[in-house]
Parts: C-alpha cells; structure tokens; sequence
C-alpha cells in the first residue's frame, strides 16, 4: 500500500507537533500568542541566537511586562539593559517602535503592511511577526529558514543574492492555515535537523522532496560569495578612576556605531596605534598616563579593531571642557572617520555625572555591569584594572 501524498507544510507541522521546542516567547500549544513577546523576541533574534537572547528577554519582559511600560523607558534604561547583545541600534529603534505602538494605544498592527511601517522592523520580521502573532500566510526567512529552503529547493546562487529566490520558494510553501506553527516549525527543524554541518537528513520530515541531497550537496548550500576582508583599526583608550574607585566614561553621539551607548574616553581609530607623545595630546586631560601590556581586540561587521589601553588615578574628578581634546573623538561607523563626541542632556540613573558638562559620567565600579556599555568597551574598562 502507498503511503498517503501529503504537502511539505503538512509533513513539517505534524514533526513540528511532536518536536516543538519550549521557548520563554512561544505561546504552549493551543494558546495564542502575545504579540509584544513576538515582536520582542524577533528584534533580539535578529543576528543573535536562541540561547544568547534568553536571559535578555526574561530581564526585559520583568522591567517592561507591556509594550506600554518600554514606551515609557528611558533609552538610556533600555541600551543598559540592551549591554552585550550587540547591533545596539536595534535597542534605539525597539525603544521608538514601543513608542509608536503606545501612541496606537498599545495595540500593534496587525497587518504585514502595518508592522513594517514600525521602526527596526523590515521584511523579515514583519513577515514573522504577522505569521507567528496572527497566524497570516507570510514568509518568515531567519538564517534557519535560510538554510532550510536553500537545500530542500536546491538554491545553489550564493547568498546574499539568492534571497529573493529563497523566499519565493519558502513562500510558495507558506500553509493558510497553522502559518505561524510553519514558521516556528522551519526554525526548529532548522535548529535540530537541517544543520549547518552534519544534517540528520534520515530524521527529517522533508527528506524525499529535497534537492539538495539528491544531489549529495547539502552540507554545501547554502553558498556563499566570497568573504570581504575586514580592514584592522587602531587606536587608544583611557580608563581612569577617581579617589573612589569610580571610572570616567562618556556617551557617544545617538547616530553611528555603537549609538547613544557609553564609553571611556577613546582617541581615533586608524591603520596605526598613535605613539605615546600623540596619545598624550589625546588624553582626556594630563595626568600620569601608564600604558598597560597588551591590547584589547573586538570584531565588529565590518572591520577588526584593536585598541591600546592607557590607565590613571586621580584624587578629584578633573573639570572637562567641550569637546574634551581628541580623546573625544569616535568612530562614526560611516567611512573611517572620527567626529567629537557630543554632549547628551539625560544621565541614566545607576551613574554620578561628572561636572555641570552632561555627558560625562563616573561610575562606581560595582554599578558598571548597570550602564549602557557595549562589549568592546567592558573589555576595555576590563583591560584597564588588569
């Protein structure tokens, strides 16, 4: 006797039903999903993974349980809390998105149209957030999905350019019905089965149908164009600290790399490392500057920086002037030049503002890990104690 035809996204959702994961956003089965964690969760998911992104969404959901309470955060409040999960524009623009949902009376759209109008939010997790909240016929492409369809469809064009084939093949398989469960059920198959290396291709609900391991190429799709070589940048930073331990940091402009974010007082990033006499003149005032052995490394998308860490102790907290000489100066993240760091008005709470000057902070050291500091600038600070 044959076994019984049955689709793609019918093969797909009957595993999905017996392996779906649990997840702190997934709605348990038969309940239906709450939009904002939906949303939540795609922003924090985009180039990040699953298990990164779970302590982040848990410390969100406790401080802002609505959509309504985010609208009502100091961004300040929301890069802090965003600290270490990198592509920090996504936090600004979460923050902007609540806000525009609040201002709708804290119901977000529920049309695909609708939710990409929303700041942050394009192609993709517009099609994910109509799919998984609303259960609409839409395409959710994540790097799982990605890999998924390039393989069961046999694209061999490297990516980036197959997108728009890839999609088009997901798309075609999109269920009226369950689109959600379709959408969730891709990203786990992709997750636990279709692999980047090694796919458990016999435990695999599209096996039969799919193209890529007819050809025996699987583990090679989906291609991808050649890597660009990432430029190395230079530069120096200054950690001071005060009588009582505190550290001097600065806020970087709310545009560009790293925006809005803090920092401690960094000279330009170029090919070189500045010499000792030229990281003098870029010292955010004089002191007794010692350098430390080492140098603290960071990759960033497009390019590698390495950074120079120099260190002081003050007794009192020195008086700034505007900008503050080239220690000021920050990467722009548009062309390699550097620009002077501009003041901002609003010090967020866990920090003591440093003068009159908004914009300069010192910051106990056990207050640290409650400040809006990226990655690369922790490492710095880091560096810097020794």
């Amino acid at each position: 006797m044959k076994k019984p035809v049955t689709s793609p996204a019918a093969a797909l959702l009957a595993w999905y039903d017996r392996h779906r994961r649990v997840l702190p956003w997934r709605a348990p089965k038969g309940q239906v999903q709450d939009p904002y964690r939906v949303w939540l969760s795609e922003i924090m998911l985009q180039q990040t993974t699953v298990p990164a992104v779970g302590p982040y969404f848990a410390k969100f959901l406790k401080k802002w349980p609505t959509v309504k309470a985010l609208a009502k955060a100091e961004q300040d409040d929301v890069l802090a809390a965003w600290a270490g999960l990198g592509y920090y524009a996504r936090a600004r623009n979460l923050h902007k998105a609540a806000k525009a949902v609040a201002e709708m009376g804290g119901v977000f759209p529920t049309t695909y149209e609708g939710l990409r109008e929303l700041p942050g939010i394009g192609d993709y997790t517009a099609g994910a957030i109509a799919a998984i909240a609303y259960d609409l016929p839409y395409a959710a492409m994540d790097a799982n999905a990605e890999r998924v369809i390039a393989r069961y469809a046999g694209v061999e064009e490297p990516l980036p350019k197959s997108k728009p084939a890839m999609r088009a093949a997901l798309q075609a398989l999109v269920p009226q019905k369950r689109a959600g469960d379709f959408a969730q059920a891709l990203m786990d198959l992709g997750s636990a089965i279709c692999t980047p290396k090694k796919p458990a291709c016999l435990s695999c609900p599209w096996m039969e149908g799919c193209e890529a391991r007819k050809l025996g190429i699987q583990e090679q799709l989906p291609a991808r164009g050649a890597k660009a070589v990432r430029p190395l940048k230079r530069g120096a930073a200054f950690v001071v600290r005060d009588a009582s331990g505190a550290v001097l940091l600065m806020k970087r402009p709310e545009k560009g790399l790293l925006g809005g974010m803090l920092q401690p007082p960094l000279g330009p990033w170029t090919e070189d490392f500045p010499s000792k006499a030229e990281a003098m003149k870029q010292a955010p005032f004089k002191a007794e500057w010692k350098k430390r052995v080492g140098v603290v490394r960071h990759g960033f998308t497009h390019f590698e920086l390495e950074i120079e860490v120099y260190v002081a102790g003050v007794e009192a907290r020195p008086p700034f002037s505007s900008p503050v000489h080239g220690g000021s100066a920050v990467e722009d993240g548009e062309g390699g030049k550097s620009r002077p760091l501009r003041r901002a008005a609003h010090a967020s709470s866990p920090v003591n503002r440093g003068g009159k000057k908004s914009g300069v902070f010192w910051v106990e050291e056990r207050k640290l890990k409650d400040v809006a500091l990226p990655t690369v600038m922790r490492k710095i600070v880091s560096h810097g104690f020794g």
